[in-house]
């Protein structure tokens, strides 16, 4: 039995459609990756598995219950982690623990062992008497977590929660999911950041309410779309990154561009060569340090859709 499954999940306020008939499949223990643009329709989505937002349209099953009748038995079995600290900053990380911990109905000797258990798991010893207004954004988000996960859920929900903190505290949370997810919880993740999206092991991309991507991201870097029928990639090393990249973008071969630190990704005919390209870019006045044959990565592959899903949004609306 999968963890969560969607069919044709959609949620209208109004006029407007949210999510538009989104079907997916989460099996447990992994850690599944949902992506998109702000304003996509991610947090909506998890909202309505969470059972906080009435279905529209379509079914939710998560961990076999079917949220539409049993919402409140969905939300014993979860936990949920949302975008922005939602914790209490004048409590100290002990009294949130055990705020929560009461919340969820753990009493007595029950409560303090889950407490222990959780301050444990995730480090968070040297600061149970500190406020939560006085932790670091890492450290918050790893009390977050821990308050969230005091009840044993076996599908946990996290909505960006590496936003906003620094690339060291970004990799020790990843770290502590991927132990948890070894003990066989599900994590449903949204994210923004590219180098997440190759941690998780199934993604999803939603852009503006509609699913245009679903698979592991191996199986994803080999959609049609990432590379397209006649065209195929190059990295180009470059000092002057910036201006090359306007240049580059000149050249009538080039189907695509974007800046990789001090490289360029580019999308060409598959008839051009290297040479030949370092050649048109010396003419233009950029010096090529490096240029290298490239495997589509996950971010070419979300440009790449997204561009095409505008090009049928704008033919859609011509029409």
């Amino acid at each position: 039995m999968s963890a969560i499954v969607t069919k044709d999940l959609t949620r209208r306020f109004g006029d407007f459609t949210a999510v538009d008939h989104v079907s997916f499949n989460v099996e447990k223990g992994e850690v599944f990756g949902l992506l998109g643009p702000n304003g996509s329709g991610k947090t909506t989505i998890i909202k309505m598995l969470t059972g906080i937002l009435a279905l529209s349209e379509g079914d939710a099953f998560v961990d076999g219950l079917d949220v539409r009748k049993d919402p409140e038995e969905v939300r014993l079995r979860i936990g949920y982690m949302s975008q922005k600290f939602s914790l209490y900053d004048d409590l100290t990380v002990l009294e949130n623990l055990r705020f929560y911990g009461r919340v969820y109905g753990l009493q007595g000797r029950l409560l303090e062992e889950k407490i222990a258990k959780t301050i444990d798991r995730n480090a968070l010893q040297p600061y149970t008497d500190r406020l939560a207004a006085r932790l670091s954004g890492g450290w918050k988000q790893r009390l977050a977590l821990g308050c969230a996960m005091l009840h044993d859920p076996k599908i946990m929900f996290l909505d960006e929660p590496t936003a906003g903190i620094d690339p060291v505290a970004r990799r020790r949370l990843w770290d502590l999911l991927f132990d948890l997810s070894g003990q066989g919880i599900t994590f449903f993740v949204t994210t923004h950041y590219m180098d997440e999206a190759e941690r998780c092991s199934h993604l999803a991309y939603v852009y503006y309410g509609k699913l245009i991507a679903d698979g592991t991201p191996d199986s994803l870097r080999e959609l049609p779309e990432a590379s397209p029928a006649g065209t195929h990639r190059f990295e180009i090393s470059t000092r002057e990154v910036t201006s090359a990249l306007r240049k580059a973008r000149a050249l009538p071969y080039l189907k695509s561009a974007t800046i990789f630190g001090r490289a360029i990704h580019a999308l060409v005919d598959d008839h051009v060569t290297s040479d030949q390209i370092v050649a048109d870019l010396a003419a233009k006045g950029v010096q090529v340090e490096e240029i290298r044959p490239l495997v589509a990565d996950l971010e070419d592959v979300f440009v790449e859709l997204t561009v095409r899903r505008q090009r049928e949004i704008g033919e859609a609306v011509g029409a």
